[in-house]
């Protein structure tokens, strides 16, 4: 199954959580942060959302910096991506 989506949104699935500190304490699955470090799976094509033209500067694979609790999680084929507006995207990682 493939997510195709729809306007300014964005497909993204996570970049690995950290499993360890820096100092080698290894996490447990329960205290890992949510990662805010995604890559892009599928672009939308930008048009006009709320009266405003959107152009979308973003492309597949692309590593960015997402709001912490921002979009919509969805798991396909036992693979979880989220769903997010461009907007709630804050930067790219090069």
């Amino acid at each position: 199954m493939t997510i195709k989506p729809l306007l300014d949104r964005v497909v993204l699935k996570a970049v690995q959580a950290e499993e360890t500190t820096k100092s080698g304490i290894i996490l447990a699955a329960a205290s890992q942060e949510k990662p805010e470090i995604a890559e892009v799976v599928a672009v939308g094509p930008g048009g006009v959302v709320d009266g405003k033209e959107v152009k979308m500067y973003l492309k597949v694979g692309d590593k960015v910096i997402m709001s912490k609790y921002s979009g919509t999680t969805v798991k396909v084929d036992d693979t979880e991506y989220t769903i997010v507006s461009q907007s709630d995207i804050l930067a790219t990682v090069e």
